[in-house]
């Protein structure tokens, strides 16, 4: 019997949770400390456009050159047989008529530079706000890359955005992705997916210890919840990439969901098949119903982390983000979600 019900009642009760609302805020938008926090002033390179004026090896060559840090860290020419065959291939992919096709739609899905600027120097804002020692990658970067490269790069010296993974289903050549991960890939999803990326900064490693499932959990609930501070107005839907149909039947069937893993003894599991079944990429998890949607327990580690911050009003994002004791925030967070 399928457990994953759609009352319409729930469906409309829920319809503010599902725009990332929640009781007494406005606008849809969760609350918001970092509200006055300052933009940060940043320079977005937009670096498809000498991109594109690469006609052969030389050429290449000099635009590796005049942006060293996109050589190294994106296109990786130390692990190119030679500089100038990476150069030579940049100057054949930029012949290319469907990239160039695929390029002009990206300019009219992006066309506005500025508010995406913008858009990045608040959410920069907020980071900083909440950890006061970021400081914005010295290269911020749109690109073009054919959709070969990484759709989001970002370390402490280059942030690229690969634009054309983003221009959405009107695009005439779209990423190489199942339509499960494919319906992330639209201009609104860029941000939220910047946003999980950058909090991966700030969530300590053990490299020594086997995670467990509950550990990959709360893990990826503290990403998922930083995005959400740092983009308070996103809603839900965004940030995990859902529908709202998907989400509405998560929420409806929470406690059905939660006693799927202790019922089984999930949590403490540390095979790594365990934990691709319940928090990576995957279409569903019939194991908990057909229609419940892929990446379920990344969706559960957000619900334990919102709860264990309702119950810790004194407890900072930094702080949150640096514990290490994954069964320590799900005992304090007394998550226990009602049938």
């Amino acid at each position: 019997m399928k457990i994953f019900l759609y009352p319409k009642a729930i469906t409309i009760a829920l319809a503010g949770l599902l725009a990332g609302c929640q009781p007494g805020e406005q606008a849809g938008c969760r609350p918001d400390p970092a509200a006055n926090a300052p933009a940060v002033p940043l320079h977005l390179e937009h670096l498809e456009r000498p991109l594109f004026k690469i006609k052969n090896t030389a050429d290449g060559l000099h635009f590796m050159q005049t942006h060293p840090a996109l050589a190294r860290y994106y296109l990786q020419v130390g692990q190119a047989p030679s500089a100038e065959a990476l150069a030579s291939s940049l100057a054949q992919m930029v012949a290319n008529p469907g990239l160039q096709k695929l390029t002009s739609e990206t300019a009219t899905a992006f066309a506005d530079t500025a508010v995406l600027q913008q858009s990045l120097g608040t959410m920069f804002g907020k980071v900083k706000y909440y950890f006061p020692d970021f400081k914005t990658p010295p290269v911020t970067a749109t690109y073009v890359s054919g959709l070969l490269g990484k759709d989001i790069f970002v370390n402490d010296s280059l942030l690229v955005l690969s634009l054309d993974w983003y221009v959405g289903p009107k695009a005439s050549y779209r990423p190489d992705l199942p339509g499960y991960m494919l319906r992330r890939y639209h201009p609104e999803n860029l941000l939220p997916t910047l946003a999980t990326a950058v909090a991966g900064k700030y969530i300590p490693r053990r490299p020594t210890v086997a995670p467990s499932v509950l550990d990959e959990m709360i893990s990826q609930g503290k990403r998922l919840y930083f995005a959400g501070q740092v983009l308070p107005c996103t809603a839900d839907s965004l940030l995990l990439g859902y529908t709202k149909k998907e989400l509405t039947g998560l929420r409806f069937n929470e406690a059905k969901v939660w006693g799927h893993f202790l019922e089984n003894n999930i949590l403490y599991a540390t095979t790594p098949f365990l934990i691709q079944k319940y928090v990576a990429e995957r279409p569903n998890v019939p194991e908990i119903d057909a229609t419940c949607p892929g990446r379920v327990g990344q969706w559960v580690g957000l619900q334990i982390i919102r709860k264990y911050m309702a119950e810790h009003s004194d407890v900072t994002l930094a702080q949150l983000m640096a514990e290490k004791d994954s069964q320590r925030i799900l005992n304090e967070s007394h998550y226990r979600p009602k049938k």
